[in-house]
């Protein structure tokens, strides 16, 4: 169950990765609320998106899922462990943390994110310069439209929610707790969530494995060919150690 990330969508953070994760496994993958085509709310909650990940599963008759969350999906796929433990196989968690307020140096940085999506339908083309600066290179005939067009779809006030909801969350009282498979992706190149915060994400749950990416925080669409490969054989390590069978 692949999660994008914040001012993302299914389609922009995940595109390059589809191919090969789908000659692997069956592979769903959903807008969040208030993106692209995700749910309208009137108050974004991480929780809420947890929520929905499971009722997407139940829709198409998934028992267990593995969620692959990405920056503000990793979230959302450590909230679907804890507050669906049954349903939840494994985790694979891509340039993501425990939380996100760090030093005044880091919440500067979200903070520019921040104004980014407040901007997104206002002058969309600043996300995709910043989000998806690689779209051009797509194999897409007109990429760039396509990317205009997922950003489009955003709720305005529920993107904004969500860059609060970021900047509230804290798994670190219970993601010690976290006791199936689990890899974490780390982007060693992250000036968005710094690599030393995604470490620590993965020292706090036993056995985790890290995969490292020698990217930036975009490496999903900017850097496919180092990211992909590497987010495949998380995806592999998680499956295998939870003893789910591959897809045909």
């Amino acid at each position: 169950m692949l999660l994008h990330g914040w001012t993302a969508t299914a389609a922009l953070n995940w595109l390059p990765a589809l191919p090969e994760l789908g000659r692997r496994f069956r592979v769903i993958a959903l807008d969040q609320r208030g993106h692209g085509r995700g749910i309208r709310c009137r108050q974004f909650r991480l929780e809420d998106c947890a929520d929905d990940v499971i009722a997407a599963a139940d829709v198409l008759g998934a028992d267990r899922v593995i969620p692959v969350g990405y920056s503000m999906g990793g979230p959302v796929a450590q909230l679907t462990w804890q507050r669906h433990p049954d349903r939840v196989a494994g985790l694979v968690l891509c340039a993501t943390s425990r939380n996100f307020r760090g030093s005044r140096r880091d919440q500067l940085a979200f903070m520019g994110l921040a104004g980014l999506g407040a901007a997104v339908q206002l002058v969309p083309s600043l996300i995709v310069r910043q989000l998806v600066h690689a779209a051009a290179a797509l194999p897409l005939p007109d990429a760039r439209d396509f990317a205009l067009g997922e950003v489009r779809g955003h709720d305005p006030l529920a993107v904004l929610g969500a860059a609060r909801a970021i900047g509230r969350f804290s798994s670190r009282d219970w993601i010690a707790d976290v006791d199936v498979p689990t890899a974490v992706v780390v982007t060693t190149h992250d000036r968005v969530v710094p690599q030393s915060r995604q470490r620590k994400l993965a020292n706090s749950i036993l056995n985790a494995t890290i995969h490292e990416v020698a990217a930036d925080h975009f490496a999903c669409l900017t850097d496919p060919d180092r990211f992909v490969p590497v987010l495949s054989d998380a995806c592999e390590s998680v499956a295998l150690r939870a003893g789910l069978a591959r897809a045909a």
